[in-house]
């Protein structure tokens, strides 16, 4: 009996650990985020004002919405290399909708967020049922994705008229001044920690990230669920690219290949680990602040924007770096 309880309170040890500790990380992202907004507010007095505040918040919604989306994934100890340019294939596939066939904005909305579904579920296929390694199936996704854009656009730009006002979806306020594309960053935000937090989705997730193979064992069909998984990850990075088409008002099918580091980076620096079994929305959130904060204040300080790159290359270096450790201190205990 006295064995029980032991094994009883270590357990529970350990899990009040493992929340603490998740705690922890987010108060030190949210810190890290403070500190750049006092440092960069003292360095330049650009900074600290509305206009560049709101601009800062724009620009994240997008990286932010793929960070999400990329939270999934990297939650079950995979990885997507593929949002950046599925993001493009998916923006030039609401040109074509709207532009190019006439649809409703609606309607093309609608089919720009199935289209990165549709990605997202391929992925998770080939990595579920052809047994390919995420890193692997999401580089040939990448890959194809960003061909895919190029030729179904002609390798040009695709324009929105601007009396449709399809760049009030991004642009466009009905909250105070702030633009429709944030609110729908934060929303999406809410949708992704509700998913995650309290539906079997997200418990099936962790449940990959921590221990697949006693995951298979306990009966629960994996591969449906990494299929799932990739698709949830797919509809985040379709929404990511209406909000970009929207914001130019037209689909670049040359942009978007990088932005996947980015958003990797801010969900590893919001505390997600990338071994998986661990992670929040919340912190991916402010992790994606960090990463639009600190580009925002290397621009309005004149930063050359080969030393802003260079930057945020170390920012990610560091960024594992932290979670390695986090790995061995967790492994350590």
């Amino acid at each position: 009996m006295s064995n029980q309880s032991s094994t009883t309170a270590t357990a529970g040890l350990k899990k009040g650990l493992h929340i603490n500790s998740g705690i922890l990380q987010q108060l030190i992202a949210f810190g890290s985020l403070a500190v750049l907004v006092i440092a960069f507010s003292l360095l330049s007095s650009n900074f600290f004002t509305f206009d560049n505040i709101v601009g800062i918040l724009l620009s994240t919604a997008v990286i932010g919405v793929l960070a999400l989306g990329a939270t999934f994934v990297i939650i079950t100890g995979g990885i997507d290399l593929s949002i950046g340019t599925v993001m493009t294939l998916t923006a030039v596939m609401t040109g074509v909708f709207i532009t190019y066939w006439g649809l409703p904005i609606w309607v093309g909305v609608i089919g720009g967020i199935l289209t990165g579904s549709i990605c997202g579920f391929i992925s998770g296929v080939v990595v579920a049922r052809m047994n390919v390694p995420p890193f692997i199936a999401t580089l040939a996704m990448m890959m194809v994705a960003k061909g895919l854009a190029l030729v179904i656009s002609g390798a040009r730009p695709i324009y929105f008229d601007i009396e449709l006002g399809f760049n009030k979806l991004a642009l466009g306020s009905i909250i105070g001044g702030i633009p429709n594309g944030v609110v729908i960053f934060f929303l999406a935000a809410i949708i992704g920690s509700i998913i995650l937090s309290k539906t079997v989705i997200g418990r099936y997730n962790f449940a990959l990230g921590s221990n697949e193979e006693a995951t298979r064992l306990s009966g629960i069909n994996v591969n449906k669920w990494k299929i799932i998984i990739y698709m949830i990850t797919g509809t985040f990075v379709g929404l990511a690219g209406v909000l970009m088409a929207s914001r130019l008002n037209s689909a670049q099918p040359s942009l978007g290949q990088g932005y996947e580091l980015e958003a990797i980076a801010a969900v590893v620096l919001g505390g997600t680990s990338l071994s998986g079994g661990k992670g929040t929305i919340i912190g991916t959130v402010i992790g994606a602040l960090i990463m639009s904060v600190l580009t925002n204040g290397l621009r309005i300080l004149s930063v050359p924007q080969e030393w802003q790159t260079v930057v945020v290359g170390i920012v990610i270096v560091f960024a594992v770096y932290a979670d390695i450790l986090r790995r061995r201190k967790r492994s350590s205990k």
